[in-house]
């Protein structure tokens, strides 16, 4: 991964330290360029929604196994942000989230998360005190919000009023553990409800609840989960809630004495960005995004253990696609089929004692590993699931795979600059191996190693475990990292960061059509900012939105602009989250899985495409190949609906709108044209020159580095001259029902109305000469 540092200073510096948060999302979300800030300290003053405090690293103080071996835990951590099946949400009986913890969470999740309550509300009613209900957890990194209605008492309540209340929010928390139940998840975050906003004292509400959980699997013989975990960001309430574990269930352990404990204590480690977890477990039931498998060199899934175990819970269609998938290094990947997982990892490693030149057996081990996790990370997945390597057919000693395989775990945390689950997952009966893993763990936990233990190349080792408070006696220079896959987004991001950092007068202008997908919370956000003295306008001209934020100096009208930014983020979000969905469910997938393959400089893929872009002054930096087998089955499905078969065109696009189009297709909002003379519906260009026309830039801003230009299949159909405002084509002669497939303008111009008429085939970067 590339990376180029950008220094803080005078009016970057303050702009940073008022809303370094939420840049870090928008420089993700618009170039794909994962930033560090070092050296700044962030004001706690911040009040706007999309300004989210630092995130905590999470800390387990406390750890207690109930009966049936189900661990109670108290965590200091965020929810916005906790990595469980399900975390609780304090809600009232409308599921309003307007504010304390479920307006952090409705903001940190998008506005599904409103949008499913609101629904759920509007068909079965409010929900009573005590009650609790399970829906989609939008973008939280979690499977289920929890919401639950605990009591809400006056200000400065009475014993009386206390102790009457109680009996309900014992109420709201069984009902919690009943969805936990329902749903068969494995772990929740619960926080403490009722207090803060609804007023339960806080030592009384740590009591009940506590005693609430012990009480629920004291007597359920149904499913158990492996961790119910109480979760607060404060330390004032982590703290009553250490005290009431240790006043009800007695001193923190990682086994118990209980009758019919089974289960011990998961270990874990935070290394850098890296969560490493080792549990026991089949591979084959994991719901981590990656599987990886092991295989044999003549890719017969029926060859070892763990390969079986894969293809019999996901199907002989595994079987026949690796024998056609083509290697990725030393990877083999192919979707998941019936398994829970997104994709698999096929690996291909050497038996113990077997030869191979330039390579050991340990070295292809460990090189494996390292293949997986950084494809992995590469490909945005957020969670990866190993077994144990090497320990069966290829006869590696227990204690061998352990110290390799954790050791590229740790190898490749020093590298990583994105947040990551690693699991290892051991078989249930294995205790020999989960042993040896688990005393790699331990040493991880007490000593972290040098880097020169690792083989990496880093100047200093990541962090371990929690984060150490103590300060070096040299503060770090202030400065923002970047990092990114190639050069051009880096390069982007860096251009935009720098002519806003020191504009030399204080107005923003933000040009996005999805301006027009702000809802009722985005206007409220919007008119907190100018309640701070920042004057904000909304535009639509010609077919684009634009937002002006005029401030009292540049550097608050930039900050506001990011803020704004950093909410167009979250819209885009979650528009394509719905678009994914809606292609889910007509094609009946799981999932929409998309590459963007790079092609090579010497293939005719690419020199044939030299000579059109050459004769526009612009030189191709590289060409991405985009696959889509969901946007194909729509595309193919069209063109059989339409009769008619595809042409070759263009369209000129922001960068920040390149992975969009790849994943859910074209859409009106990425590419208005300068004019929409021909309707406001979706424009292509028959060639490069073209394209050039129709969206030539804007007068008001600076010329761009590079080009980006999607080449699409699309399919124009029955075609008639456009005119402005049309938003469907026009019939066809007097029939109203039967409608034209396209518009045209003049020469080499088509509009769509339906973006699955467009098949998204190159992406094109180019440079100007």
């Amino acid at each position: 991964m590339k990376k180029v540092n950008i220094p803080l200073h005078g009016p970057s510096l303050n702009i940073v330290r008022r809303c370094g948060p939420a840049l870090t999302g928008v420089l993700q979300s618009k170039f794909g360029c994962e930033a560090t800030i070092e050296g700044v300290d962030f004001e706690s003053d911040v009040s706007f929604g999309q300004l989210r405090r630092p995130p905590v690293d999470p800390v387990k103080k406390y750890s207690f196994l109930l009966r049936g071996g189900v661990e109670l835990s108290v965590w200091k951590a965020d929810l916005t942000n906790f990595k469980v099946d399900a975390v609780v949400n304090a809600a009232n009986e409308f599921l309003k989230h307007g504010g304390g913890l479920a307006y952090a969470l409705s903001i940190a999740g998008g506005s599904r998360i409103q949008k499913e309550s609101d629904d759920y509300i509007n068909k079965y009613g409010h929900l009573g005190t005590g009650e609790a209900i399970a829906l989609d957890a939008g973008r939280l990194p979690c499977k289920k919000i929890i919401h639950a209605v605990g009591p809400c008492l006056i200000k400065s309540p009475s014993r009386a009023d206390v102790s009457g209340a109680k009996w309900k929010l014992e109420m709201a928390i069984k009902n919690i553990l009943h969805q936990v139940e329902i749903h068969r998840l494995q772990s929740v975050a619960i926080p403490a409800i009722s207090s803060g906003l609804f007023n339960f004292p806080l030592p009384e509400c740590a009591e009940t609840i506590v005693a609430a959980v012990k009480s629920y699997y004291e007597s359920s013989q149904s499913h158990l989960p492996q961790e119910i975990r109480l979760a607060n960001h404060d330390d004032i309430t982590v703290s009553e809630m250490e005290r009431a574990c240790l006043q009800l269930l007695g001193p923190s352990s990682s086994s118990s004495s209980s009758k019919g404990a089974t289960r011990s204590q998961t270990p874990d480690v935070q290394i850098g960005k890296v969560h490493l977890t080792l549990k026991k477990g089949k591979i084959e039931e994991q719901l981590t995004d990656v599987i990886v498998n092991t295989t044999s060199p003549e890719r017969d899934l029926k060859s070892g253990e763990i390969s079986r175990a894969l293809l019999e819970r996901a199907g002989y269609d595994m079987q026949k696609e690796i024998y056609n998938v083509s290697s990725t290094g030393r990877l083999l990947i192919t979707n998941s089929h019936k398994l829970k997982c997104k994709k698999v990892f096929h690996t291909v490693c050497l038996g113990k004692w077997t030869s191979q030149q330039n390579a050991t057996p340990k070295q292809v081990l460990f090189d494996s590993v390292t293949d997986c996790l950084q494809n992995a990370a590469k490909e945005r997945y957020k969670s990866i699931a190993f077994p144990a390597i090497g320990t069966g057919n290829l006869g590696f000693d227990k204690k061998e795979v352990a110290a390799i395989m954790t050791k590229a775990v740790v190898n490749f945390a020093y590298n990583s600059q994105t947040d990551i689950d690693v699991m290892f997952i051991i078989y249930p009966t294995d205790d020999q191996t989960y042993k040896a893993f688990e005393d790699q763990m331990v040493t991880l936990q007490q000593r972290p190693p040098r880097p020169q233990e690792t083989g990496a190349m880093m100047s200093s080792p990541p962090e371990y475990g929690h984060r150490n408070d103590s300060h070096s006696s040299r503060a770090p220079t202030p400065q923002i990292t970047l990092g990114g896959p190639s050069e051009e987004p880096m390069r982007e991001a860096e251009r935009w960061l720098s002519g806003l950092f020191y504009k030399s007068y204080s107005l923003v202008n933000i040009s996005n059509n999805f301006i027009q997908h702000f809802g009722e919370r985005e206007h409220l956000q919007l008119s907190r900012l100018m309640g701070k003295g920042v004057v904000i306008e909304e535009f639509f001209e010609g077919g684009h939105a634009r937002i002006s934020v005029m401030g009292k100096s540049s550097e608050d009208a930039v900050v506001a602009g990011f803020q704004v930014e950093a909410m167009l983020c979250n819209v885009q979000e979650e528009f394509v989250r719905d678009e994914e969905d809606a292609m889910c469910e007509a094609l009946g997938e799981k999932r929409v899985d998309f590459e963007r393959k790079k092609v090579d400089y010497s293939s005719n893929e690419f020199s044939n495409r030299l000579s059109a872009f050459k004769k526009e002054g612009l030189s191709i930096v590289k060409v991405d190949k985009v696959v889509n087998p969901s946007l194909k089955n729509i595309s193919d499905q069209k063109a059989t609906q339409l009769g008619c078969s595809t042409q070759k065109m263009f369209q000129l696009i922001p960068a920040q709108f390149c992975e969009m189009v790849c994943k859910i297709g074209f859409h009106a909002e990425y590419a208005p044209p300068g004019e929409a003379a021909y309707g406001e519906g979706i424009y292509f260009a028959g060639t490069v020159k073209k394209a050039m026309e129709v969206w030539k830039e804007q007068k008001e801003h600076p010329k761009e580095e590079y080009l980006y230009f999607v080449e699409a299949e699309v399919l124009t159909g029955k075609s008639t001259r456009g005119i402005p405002g049309l938003i469907l084509p026009p019939p066809v002669r007097e029939d109203p029902l039967l409608l034209h497939d396209s518009v045209s303008g003049e020469s080499d111009v088509s509009v769509i109305f339906s973006g699955y008429q467009a098949l998204p085939t190159y992406i094109i970067t180019c440079k100007r000469y």
